[in-house]
């Protein structure tokens, strides 16, 4: 068998992200801010793009206590303003911006896009009890006093209250 092919090395994909003028207008980070929040990312997603695993995985560090795999799901959707499945530099830049120091509405906007689970318009006690779920998966079972299972259901049923 001939192994030369073998040897040769594919080019990785890149995403390029757009030009620095333009992130500091569309975010509220300072020059150097921006640069040292790209340079994060590029370390940990050198392609500069994240699939939603790889984010999970990522976030679930934050979390060893409890299962972030749920909570996760719904961050990255709230994070891939685009809807293309993957995120890159500027749909993280842009979410991180508006959630440290967007404006109240901004912040309120970003917050219900994340809490509106099927995308439907509406916050249902249905979208709300998926999140109150993962967001008590997340946290994990060593949380004091123990919660029971009844938790999110009541905790979404006072929320509506």
């Amino acid at each position: 068998a001939d192994t030369s092919d073998a040897d040769v090395e594919l080019p990785t994909i890149r995403h390029q992200p757009e030009g620095l003028e333009q992130l500091l207008a569309r975010t509220k980070f300072t020059k150097t801010e921006l640069q040292s929040l790209y340079r994060g990312f590029k370390n940990e997603c050198p392609s500069g793009l994240v699939d939603e695993e790889t984010f999970t995985l990522i976030y679930s560090r934050f979390f060893p206590q409890g299962d972030a795999t749920s909570y996760a799901h719904f961050l990255f959707d709230a994070f891939d303003a685009d809807r293309n499945g993957a995120l890159c530099f500027q749909d993280f830049a842009v979410g991180l911006s508006v959630l440290l120091r967007g404006t109240e509405r901004q912040k309120l906007k970003w917050t219900f896009d994340l809490y509106d689970v099927n995308k439907d318009g509406f916050i249902t006690k249905e979208d709300m009890l998926e999140i109150l779920k993962s967001i008590y998966a997340m946290m994990g079972h060593s949380t004091q006093p123990t919660l029971r299972a009844s938790a999110p259901a009541q905790h979404m049923e006072l929320f509506f209250q």
